[in-house]
């Protein structure tokens, strides 16, 4: 049975509520967005609620419209009661890294840009590496706590506008409809035109083609 609003907002608080009952104040939820892309820079947010609004509607972002998603970012940002970081890594740095590793590190660069230092992490899917503050993994976090979803609002809300404004510098590529996902579409530009500056070398589509670079 589908939930309603009020019972899945309620229902994201059950793992911070638990935390918060052990004593814990600053709650961090960690989440990235541009794991799988072919094109542009990967980009991950830190939230942490002093206290919780009414967050009506909030889930993972891969669950909710652009247009939901966008109502929503403004909300948090413009938000007194939310804290928020932004960590974001290079296409040149997953290349140098592999994604696995960039997407680590644009976490562990999000939770240092907070603006106060979280008692605890939660992070969707695996832990990071060499945090130093006490964390735990959740799989499928964006879906169950409301700072990982919040987190992963921000994340995607950004890096689409990121591409959005690389569209306007690579108009050939399309961007702003697949945000650098290989889609059909993607695939043929790159076949095309081949590969342009924010593409990712090391990625098997990108680095087959046979095109040389812009």
């Amino acid at each position: 049975m589908t939930k309603s609003p009020d019972e899945k907002f309620y229902s994201l608080l059950e793992i911070e509520n638990s935390l918060h009952g052990q004593g814990l104040k600053f709650i961090a939820g960690v989440d990235e967005a541009g794991r799988g892309p072919l094109a542009g820079p990967v980009v991950a947010s830190a939230v942490i609620f002093y206290e919780i609004p009414p967050v009506l509607g909030i889930d993972d972002s891969k669950k909710i419209s652009e247009n939901q998603r966008k109502k929503m970012f403004d909300f948090l940002v413009a938000s007194s009661n939310v804290a928020i970081g932004i960590g974001t890594e290079s296409e040149d740095a997953i290349d140098r890294k592999n994604i696995r590793e960039a997407s680590f590190e644009a976490m562990r660069k999000a939770i240092f840009s907070l603006p106060v230092k979280p008692d605890f992490v939660i992070v969707d899917g695996f832990a990071i590496p060499g945090l130093s503050i006490p964390q735990q993994n959740i799989i499928k976090g964006d879906s169950r706590c409301l700072s990982i979803a919040a987190a992963s609002i921000i994340a995607k809300v950004l890096r689409d506008d990121m591409m959005d404004k690389y569209d306007f510098e690579f108009p050939d590529y399309g961007f702003s409809r697949h945000k650098g996902y290989g889609t059909k579409e993607h695939l043929e530009c790159l076949k095309k035109f081949g590969p342009c500056r924010i593409h990712r070398k090391t990625f098997a589509p990108v680095k087959n083609c046979r095109n040389a670079e812009n």
